[in-house]
């Protein structure tokens, strides 16, 4: 498989997250909800990395890598509580939208950070998902809705 048939298994899986999620969440706190999702991905991720015997890099590993990947994982947690937060408070169909905002997070974090280069096409791309993100909010729809009425 390629990047890009991984990714496009992580889109699914991320839009099947959601939905879980919601459900999950309604009659549980969001923080709670966070700790038993966690758990459940603790468990998954040890099994997979046992299982083909990748707990041996653990040893390999620099003080930078660890670093980042710490970093990386509090982001993570940081993004879950948040998101199941919004979940438990708000329409999936205005936080999912949102959430899907860290792409246009990620790509300008990419430029700057990583130096990695951005085409006028992937500008345009971003600058589309924006508006589409904007466009799939309820409170942007009726405030449009309103404007042309």
């Amino acid at each position: 498989m390629t990047w890009v048939h991984y990714a496009l298994f992580s889109a699914f899986f991320a839009g099947l997250t959601a939905i879980l999620a919601k459900i999950g969440v309604a009659d549980v706190s969001s923080n709670l909800a966070t700790l038993i999702r966690t758990i459940v991905v603790v468990a998954f991720a040890s099994a997979i990395v046992a299982s083909t015997g990748e707990i041996r890099g653990l040893r390999s590993l620099a003080g930078r890598d660890w670093l980042a990947l710490v970093a990386s994982g509090l982001a993570t947690g940081a993004s879950w509580l948040f998101y199941f937060a919004a979940l438990k408070s708000g329409p999936i169909s205005g936080v999912a939208p949102i959430d899907k905002l860290s792409f246009l997070i990620a790509m300008f974090l990419g430029f700057v950070i990583l130096k990695e280069p951005v085409r006028p096409l992937t500008l345009l791309g971003a600058g589309l998902i924006g508006t589409g993100v904007a466009l799939t909010l309820p409170s942007v729809q009726e405030s449009l809705r309103r404007l042309f009425s």
